[in-house]
């Protein structure tokens, strides 16, 4: 998460709970008619202040483009980034990282409307490890999985089609799933040759795009190394994409992976956000509500993890390594992640660096970025990204 400013105190008072109007995750008062936001606001603020909660940590440095919510201006500016290389040394601990990968295998995918930028495909995946249903939410027809495409025995076109492994679109009384099979059926001649004619050199070595295999042209299409995938590994938070928790920013923070990688301009090569089903660092939501109210009681979410007895963070991303791989996005070509935890870049790239992330894109709260007009505000949020920072060394700064 995003690095407090130097002037931010360390000593901060006890928690409470925020007034019920008090603004979303988008900055919506879900009670208070739009002529009133204003004066609500200006209410809120004035009971925030009698609390004397901690400095802002609002950065008025930074400006950037529209957020979810808002147009977005015609020139959008690209996010903020800054070159990694995990492969260097370095004396800061590594986390520790599963030996074997698990397996992963895309069940299902389907095209899900937006109505701007890049398309976007929900993929459902299963895996050798859990019995949960991770996902991955794709931007873009440059990147797709492997495992869907497979052939599978005693399937029909139909069967190819109903779970996804189809080419360009789906339209009534369409009988196949390949485009090749559809100019045959046509008379059309196919210019795409067959993946075993590409040198074992121009396979591996990431040039070749995980979509040529099946493009709606049936052309091989390459990607540009200069234009690296975004790609966002985010955690389950119910509480916070779903129930408007002001404990948390999880829900803007996927508003925002997804507005960057739906933008054409920003993202030209698409993107992905692999969602891990893993609530409440991995300690499940009934546990997470615990550690609710263990914060009200005046400890911090790394404390009232231990207090739990589980570990502060016990997440894992092998399922998130494993699921890039199935998406083509493995190799020297690399990627740029958009997060704030160092640790989550060497995590992402596995025991053999088989990802490289070539960015970490940071990831800056929604209030910092509009000089506290929008975004999350509460007692809560503040202490919440101060913990992050100061105890799971989360960082903004890109120097």
């Amino acid at each position: 998460m995003p690095e407090l400013p130097a002037h931010a105190s360390p000593d901060l008072p006890p928690l409470y709970s925020p007034h019920p109007t008090s603004p979303g995750r988008d900055g919506f008062d879900f009670q208070t008619s739009a002529q009133g936001v204003e004066v609500e606001a200006h209410d809120t603020l004035a009971r925030t202040k009698s609390h004397d909660p901690p400095a802002s940590m609002v950065s008025p440095a930074f400006t950037p483009p529209a957020t979810p919510g808002v147009s977005t201006p015609s020139h959008p500016r690209p996010p903020r980034s800054v070159p990694v290389d995990t492969s260097l040394h370095s004396d800061s601990p590594r986390p520790e990282l599963l030996q074997k990968l698990p397996e992963v295998e895309c069940e299902v995918r389907a095209r899900i409307p937006t109505t701007t930028g890049h398309e976007m495909w929900l993929h459902v995946y299963r895996n050798s490890v859990d019995t949960k249903e991770h996902l991955a939410i794709v931007f873009g027809n440059q990147i797709r999985s492997r495992s869907l495409d497979a052939e599978r025995p005693g399937e029909t076109e139909l069967d190819r089609m109903t779970r996804g492994a189809y080419v360009g679109r789906l339209y009534p009384g369409r009988t196949n799933s390949r485009v090749e099979q559809l100019k045959r059926a046509e008379g059309v001649p196919t210019k795409r040759r067959p993946e075993s004619e590409f040198p074992q050199s121009e396979k591996s070595n990431g040039l070749l795009s995980p979509s040529s295999a099946s493009s709606e042209s049936g052309d091989v299409q390459t990607i540009s190394s200069s234009e690296l995938p975004l790609v966002r590994i985010h955690s389950e938070c119910y509480t916070g994409e779903t129930v408007w928790s002001a404990r948390c920013d999880c829900g803007e923070q996927l508003d925002e992976a997804a507005r960057l990688m739906a933008d054409p301009i920003l993202s030209p090569s698409g993107g992905a956000i692999i969602y891990l089903r893993q609530e409440g660092r991995g300690i499940g939501l009934g546990e997470k509500l615990k550690a609710y109210n263990l914060q009200d009681l005046g400890n911090d979410t790394y404390e009232a993890n231990i207090l739990l007895r589980h570990p502060a963070d016990a997440r894992s991303y092998g399922l998130a390594t494993a699921m890039l791989m199935d998406l083509g996005l493995e190799g020297e070509r690399g990627i740029r992640l958009l997060t704030n935890n160092p640790d989550k870049v060497r995590a992402v790239e596995g025991p053999g660096r088989e990802v490289v992330v070539r960015e970490r894109v940071a990831m800056v709260p929604l209030a910092w970025k509009t000089g506290g007009a929008q975004g999350i505000q509460s007692e809560e949020v503040e202490k919440y990204l101060s913990t992050k920072i100061e105890k799971f060394k989360h960082m903004l700064d890109q120097k």
